[in-house]
Formats: structure tokens, sequence, C-alpha cells
């Protein structure tokens, strides 16, 4: 680069539609044509098609991501008295969500490699209040999800999927949301497949589970007036079910991009650790990398221009909201929160700017 040449500037994520932009704001356009708002015909098309896409029989459209965890332990009658393991790198709400229901996170460690929920330390974590099992697909990569049925099974626990960061992921070949009772996902912004706001799902092979979770997001209605159990008011809304509905297709083309961005990241030398693929079914929600030198890490990806973040500076159990649960300590995330630094990933990133970051990462510490 010469040195009168500004250098490259490559922010962490790009929000605006692009590609999508004609076909979200028909969308838009289409929802404020109908006057009709809340729980009409985008949400149930919505949900029969984003079901499909994820090869999942049932989806529910919920408030929030957070919402669908809640939901889902609520329709379990799982609350006040009883334990859920849950592990502590995450986004806090993952926790927060169990203790809405009236449950105890209990946290079980990490897997060092795969950063997600340790098998055998959620086993050692179960006690008789114990009444389930929530791992967390964490940066678009499934947990062991073959170790932690079984454990599930042998205990006679309901396994729930936090598949927030998961849109579309796999697990040893089998759809998240196909292999636990249920699994929750959010629409945030941010994540792979993003709303213009709030929204989130709930995702199911049982019928009465997704029939339940209806009845509670809209205040335990069966019928308008007729309040026949204590629910929220937790319901994805029609202008957010159609962008959703119009960005979906894009989705797959979305993920393509992403694993070839990843593929990228990782066939370049970087003097940080990058952690593995543990499984093809990664949808690469985020690029995490660790290093023992993250201020000086962050600090050289600026002045080379390029934007990062981190995903999670704090162990969940660590949180003041969380004193209350007496957590466990969790050496392998305190360790994990302390060195993670995430890199640009997302389907807007040119081959240039992919480029930019890699090269940048690699001269670290030259």
């Amino acid at each position: 680069m010469s040195p009168n040449k500004a250098p490259v500037t490559v922010p962490f994520n790009a929000l605006k539609p692009a590609e999508d932009a004609a076909d979200v704001r028909a969308a838009i356009d289409r929802v404020l044509a109908s006057g009709w708002f809340i729980l009409g015909p985008e949400v149930e098309a919505f949900e029969a098609e984003f079901a499909a896409a994820s090869r999942v029989p049932h989806a529910v459209g919920v408030g929030t991501g957070t919402d669908a965890i809640t939901l889902i332990l609520r329709a379990l009658d799982i609350g006040p008295g009883d334990e859920v393991i849950t592990p502590p790198l995450s986004a806090a709400y993952s926790a927060l969500a169990i203790m809405m229901a009236g449950a105890r996170p209990v946290f079980a460690d990490i897997d060092p490699e795969r950063l997600t929920l340790d098998p055998r330390l959620a086993e050692a974590a179960i006690t008789t209040r114990t009444r389930a099992i929530m791992p967390v697909h964490l940066y678009g990569q499934a947990a062991d999800m073959r170790r932690l049925e079984a454990i599930a099974s042998r205990h006679n626990l309901a396994l729930i999927e936090d598949a927030a960061q998961a849109h579309l992921a796999t697990a040893d070949g089998r759809p998240v949301g196909m292999i636990g009772v249920a699994a929750a996902t959010s629409f945030y912004p941010t994540k792979n497949l993003g709303a213009a706001g709030d929204g989130g799902a709930v995702l199911t092979r049982d019928a009465q589970l997704a029939a339940r979770v209806k009845r509670l997001r809209n205040g335990g209605q069966v019928t308008r007036y007729q309040h026949e159990e204590f629910g929220v008011n937790s319901r994805l809304d029609e202008m957010q079910a159609a962008i959703l509905r119009a960005r979906l297709k894009y989705l797959p083309a979305w993920t393509a991009k992403r694993r070839d961005i990843a593929a990228r990241y990782r066939s370049t030398s970087m003097p940080v650790r990058v952690p593995g693929e543990c499984d093809s079914g990664h949808v690469y929600h985020l690029f995490p990398v660790l290093t023992d030198a993250r201020d000086a890490f962050q600090a050289h990806m600026k002045e080379q221009g390029v934007e990062t973040l981190i995903h999670y500076p704090v162990p969940i159990p660590r949180q003041p909201a969380l004193q209350s649960a007496t957590p466990a300590m969790c050496a392998v995330a305190d360790r994990v929160c302390s060195q993670v630094v995430s890199l640009p990933m997302y389907p807007g990133l040119s081959d240039d700017a992919v480029r930019v970051v890699a090269e940048a990462a690699a001269t670290f510490g030259r």
C-alpha cells in the first residue's frame, strides 16, 4: 500500500439490505397495504417456510430468541425448583431465559476445542433437581449432540437446543431442532437470518409442544378472549415475518458465502489460535480467534482498517445478574473469554475485504 493511499476499512458487520433490498421493500409495502400487523398470514407463511428450510416439522414465531427458550421451558412445565444445565460461554440471554421461566441455570464448562458444552462435565452436574440440558450451538457450530443426546436419554432429561446462532446448521448431518425436544432461535438483526428488529422462533418435532407454545405466546388464549392458562405476550409481528420471508430464500447462498470466507481465513497462517471446525454443518455466525495478546491484536487490526469485536468478554456465571445462581467455576470459559476476538464474518464481505482481514491477522506481531 502506498503512503498516500487511504487504508481499506472493513467494518465488523453490515446490516443494511443489499441484494435483498428490493424484496425487503416489497415485503414491507405488502404488510402496510394489508393493514394486518399481528399474527396474520405473513407469520403463518413464515412459520411454514422456516420449518421447511430448517427440515423440522414445526416452527412457532415469537417475540425474541430469549422468549423462545423461556416458552419451551414453560411448555415442558420446567420452572421453580428445577435446574437446567447450560454452558457459561454464550450471550447472557441463554441463562436469563432459564431464570425467566423460574428455573435455575447450572453451568458446566465448555470443551476447549469446540467451545460448546462439555458433555462429560454436563453429566457430572446432574442432580435430582435437573430437568433439562440446554447446549448452545455457539458461533454457528453445533454442540456435541450425539453425546449430549445419550446423556439426556440416560437420565430422562429434556434436551433443549439454543440455536440462536445456528440457522440451518447440522450436527452429524442432522438438522438442529430435530435432535432435542425443541430448539430456540433468534432473528436479531446480526444473526445469519436477521429481521429489522427483534424476533425469534421455536423449532420442534412435537406437534403438542408447538401448539402449547403458540398458546403461551398469545396470553394463553385458545380462542379470542379465552385465556386457558397463564401466558405472555410474545408474538412475531407481521412486518418482521414478511422481512424474514423475503430474506429466507437468500439464506442458503449466504451460508455458503460464510463458509467460503471461513475457509479463506483458515487457509491463512495466523499467529493466533483458530478454533477447529468440529462439524461440517458449521454455519459461521461468527469467526472467533484466540490470543493472549487480545488488546494488542485488536489495536493492530484497527491500524489495518479492520474492526473486531469480542464475543463474549465475561463468562455468564460471572455476571452480577447470575450471582443468585451460585454457579460453579468454569476455568476453560474463563480463559476463552479473556482471549477471544471475532473477525468480520458476513456475506456482504467482498473478496478484497476478506483478503485485507486475513493479511492483517497474518501480520500481527511482525
